[in-house]
């Protein structure tokens, strides 16, 4: 009789509401939070659909949840440091953790249940604010200004095609070509897309900066 071997386990584990989570940013990432569901993920998870409800009241508790881990990933700014870089890194911080998350960028500020890596986040730029001498009402549209930005421009670079400088190169060729009956009234397009956009391109992270840094000399010049 041949000897007993040991069946290779098969157990998952344990379902919690982090696992939940996680799943949940997964799907989203690759097909969107819109086609998010609660059945779809217990299946990507091999559990029922009413088992969810242990970790997650309902899917407004779970976009929740899954808004906080991408809080998570942000560099909060250190008050009381350098304070124009510690804004500038939570900004690109930010704007990276929006981009590897791009169903996000519409959720990010607009839930009614804030977590605490959000509020962390929030409270450490408020401080470093305040810690650099910004008054409360100087803070307010500080912290308003940047955010406005950041989250446009995530905003805009979703929802364009082009990934790269030679892409944007490519389209802008394209577009000289596809309204050439119309570019002889529109000398401004032609000098600046077929111009330069077509021999140049077009690069995200050198323009995200430019503004950036644009708004945060801004702010150092109201500074008392």
């Amino acid at each position: 009789m041949p000897p007993a071997t040991k069946s290779r386990s098969t157990t998952r584990p344990p379902l919690s509401r982090e696992r939940v989570l996680r799943a949940a940013m997964a799907l989203a990432d690759e097909r969107g939070a819109g086609d998010l569901t609660m059945r779809k993920l217990a299946k990507e998870l091999g559990v029922e659909a009413m088992s969810l409800y242990n970790h997650v009241a309902n899917k407004d508790d779970l976009l929740d949840g899954m808004i906080d881990l991408v809080f998570a990933e942000i560099d909060p700014p250190v008050p009381g440091g350098d304070w124009k870089a510690e804004l500038r890194k939570r900004a690109v911080s930010t704007r990276a953790a929006l981009l590897r998350h791009r169903w996000a960028v519409g959720e990010m500020e607009g839930r009614s249940n804030h977590g605490p890596s959000n509020l962390k986040v929030h409270d450490a730029v408020l401080g470093t604010l305040r810690a650099a001498g910004f008054s409360l009402e100087m803070t307010v549209h500080a912290m308003s200004v940047q955010d406005a930005y950041i989250y446009g421009f995530a905003l805009q670079q979703t929802d364009m095609s082009p990934e790269s400088p030679e892409d944007f190169a490519a389209v802008a060729r394209q577009q000289m070509t596809d309204y050439a009956d119309a570019l002889s009234e529109l000398p401004h397009l032609v000098e600046v897309v077929g111009g330069h956009v077509a021999e140049a391109g077009y690069d995200y992270d050198a323009e995200f900066l430019f503004g950036l840094d644009l708004i945060l000399d801004g702010l150092e010049r109201l500074l008392p």
